[in-house]
């Protein structure tokens, strides 16, 4: 479905980059009615810390594709002609995301932030995005109070988040034999909720959450926490932790053995990044919820393709549904015109996408939940490894209605948008 990127000059400006497809000295909008006659995307995450490979800087290159995309689509019926992305480091602390997205809104003229890992410094933002009125899709954040107490009419939650995970991965691992469970969560609000709804999911698959042992964020020795939790000899352990924080804990399970001693790792929350860290032997056999996978069909790789020339590394779901976002925004935009967000909220609302990442995909307009096809997967031995990155295994595909928490629950949590 997608083209190699082709089409408009870049060039890379005090942090900002300014694609335009328009010949020098020609006007910067094509005919619609836009803030300082632009569109400029934020794209706010981790650069630099533990959540710096499954997301940041690769991210931003996954909003350029998407543009040139946009760009070479339209050509000259493009409504906007100039598109500028701004990128910041919100070192996955909330006040800083707080500051961050402030000064994008305010100061840098940001109609939309993409992305934000770490659900505290998403909730940020998302307030910030509430109280100016301006678009923030989130990506790379799990916590359901996005569409839950905290959602807001101009916040969307793309990707995926924790009902999601506990309701793919938790159910199955109880419903295989995992009886007793105890969990490992970092103490924020990403673990906080992915500790309850993974308890959710275990205990409403007949299984028991015995123990739940909050770790600090970030954090790179978990072996006083794991010797806790493997001294009550629980069919499972499950981890919460998640990019560098899981490479570290999964290293000491194995530095410790104990899947050896008859004590199953689950992983919550996983990137193909953390796997190619990491190794794949390290991971064998583990089972875990994908929103998406790089080389899962032809379309896909064909994307993953163009994204390696552009970064020299496979895609994870967060840089694909980044890609995602940017595009549907830009379709928005280019179908109503303008960048008033609540004119693009409009036309977002209800709306059915199918993209490279969304598949069966529904942006409901009741809770701005991006419901979609999702994927339970395993990680495959090295002997199964064909090529490099090539290390999941697809088991089965859950339908985009049974894999999110449903309208009723959200409002249920406080969510109410009509």
């Amino acid at each position: 479905m997608s083209k190699k990127l082709a089409g408009g000059a870049a060039t890379l400006m005090s942090g900002a980059l300014l694609l335009a497809a328009c010949s020098q000295g020609g006007p910067a909008s094509a005919g619609g009615d836009f803030t300082d006659d632009k569109v400029v995307i934020g794209v706010l995450n981790d650069q630099s810390g533990v959540y710096k490979d499954l997301s940041g800087p690769n991210s931003v290159k996954a909003v350029e594709m998407a543009i040139a995309d946009y760009k070479e689509k339209y050509g000259d019926k493009a409504v906007v002609d100039t598109i500028e992305v701004v990128q910041a480091d919100h070192q996955n602390k909330p006040e800083i995301a707080n500051t961050k997205a402030q000064e994008m809104y305010e100061r840098q003229g940001a109609d939309i932030i993409l992305d934000v890992p770490a659900s505290s410094a998403a909730l940020a933002v998302a307030s910030q995005a509430d109280s100016h009125k301006k678009l923030h899709v989130n990506i790379g954040a799990a916590t359901t109070e996005l569409t839950g107490a905290q959602c807001s009419p101009y916040v969307y939650h793309w990707a995926y988040d924790t009902y999601q995970l506990a309701n793919g991965t938790g159910t199955t691992v109880t419903e295989n034999g995992g009886k007793t469970w105890q969990v490992i969560y970092p103490d924020y609000a990403f673990g906080q909720d992915m500790e309850k709804s993974f308890t959710a999911a275990v205990e409403g698959a007949g299984g028991t959450v015995a123990g739940k042992i909050a770790t600090p964020f970030p954090n790179d020795n978990f072996s006083t926490f794991l010797t806790r939790a493997a001294a009550e000899k629980p069919d499972v352990i499950g981890t919460m932790q998640a990019g560098g924080d899981l490479i570290n804990l999964v290293k000491q399970y194995n530095e410790a053995g104990l899947r050896d001693q008859g004590i199953n790792l689950a992983v919550g929350l996983m990137f193909i990044t953390d796997i190619h860290s990491l190794g794949v032997e390290q991971f064998e056999g583990t089972t875990f919820t994908d929103a998406w996978y790089w080389n899962m069909d032809d379309e896909s790789r064909a994307w993953a393709d163009r994204f390696q020339e552009e970064t020299g590394s496979r895609p994870s779901f967060a840089h694909a549904g980044n890609y995602s976002a940017a595009l549907q925004y830009l379709e928005a935009v280019q179908a109503v015109g303008t960048d008033d967000a609540d004119k693009v909220v409009g036309n977002l609302d209800g709306k059915e996408v199918e993209d490279v990442f969304l598949r069966n995909g529904k942006i409901r307009a009741e809770d701005h939940r991006v419901i979609h096809d999702v994927y339970l997967a395993e990680v495959k031995a090295p002997s199964e490894v064909t090529e490099d990155w090539d290390y999941e295994k697809i088991l089965n595909t859950i339908p985009a209605e049974q894999a999110f928490r449903p309208v009723a629950d959200s409002a249920a949590a406080g969510c109410k948008l009509g």
